[in-house]
């Protein structure tokens, strides 16, 4: 890895939704960095798989599954990641879930408990009490992973746009909260071929909008949101914090 990212050995990442799409991608990005990752999914077996895999890449890693969804889960999973590695110095909050609708009302209410659990409350619980360790320590970098959908929004995907929403101005709130010591800032992302986009990636219609709205003229690559975030958690955005980068293609 390049020199610019050099100030990333010797230091501990915690990664949300750690083992595929983005979430993969970005920890996999920091691993090569130099950084030692906590790898925090719902699956145990692809936590440990994932960790192992990092690990091959001469960093530490921690296999940490959770329910970030849960208030007291994330509690415990920064226990953990403290225990084992005494810091934190940066936290990617990827975690997150969207069903598409055919029609609002098919959504019960545990259904949208959920979305805001995992999307939205998640954020909040693990940055709290990480930034508070940071702030009171050597500081550090917080990077929320948001949707343009929050912009954009549309129906088949109304509730989850409304919590990227909340991420966006929950990250601004962060950044004022617990600066100047922990920087905390956002990427709002377009459309990515990944797990959560499978069921539309490819549908004709779909790609007919993509083709129509972006200068260019496709869907994301998960390796191509790596750039973006190890500028948000490297030194080269010590004077970024409270920042919502659109990574989309064009489209907005």
């Amino acid at each position: 890895m390049s020199a610019p990212y050099e100030d990333l050995k010797g230091k501990v990442a915690l990664v949300t939704g750690a083992t595929r799409g983005l979430g993969r991608h970005i920890a996999g990005g920091l691993a090569r960095a130099g950084a030692s990752i906590v790898v925090a999914a719902r699956d145990a077996g692809a936590c440990e798989s994932t960790a192992r895999e990092f690990e091959a890449l001469g960093v530490k890693a921690l296999a940490a599954p959770v329910d970030v969804g849960s208030w007291d889960a994330c509690a415990d999973l920064v226990e953990k990641a403290y225990t084992h590695f005494g810091r934190i110095d940066v936290l990617i909050n990827n975690a997150g879930m969207s069903p598409v609708l055919r029609k609002l009302t098919d959504l019960d209410e545990k259904g949208f408990d959920t979305i805001f659990n995992v999307n939205v409350k998640s954020i909040y619980r693990l940055s709290t009490l990480i930034a508070e360790r940071m702030a009171a320590g050597e500081g550090g970098s917080i990077l929320n992973i948001s949707s343009t959908a929050a912009a954009l929004a549309s129906a088949p995907v109304a509730p989850y746009a409304a919590a990227k929403g909340a991420v966006n101005v929950l990250t601004k709130a962060l950044a004022r909260s617990y600066g100047p010591k922990v920087r905390v800032n956002a990427i709002m992302c377009g459309p990515f071929r990944t797990d959560l986009t499978a069921s539309f990636i490819d549908h004709p219609g779909f790609q007919k909008h993509v083709q129509a709205a972006t200068p260019l003229k496709r869907v994301g690559d998960p390796p191509e949101i790596v750039g973006a975030a190890l500028y948000f958690a490297s030194n080269l955005s010590s004077f970024t914090s409270g920042a919502i980068l659109t990574v989309d293609g064009g489209e907005s």
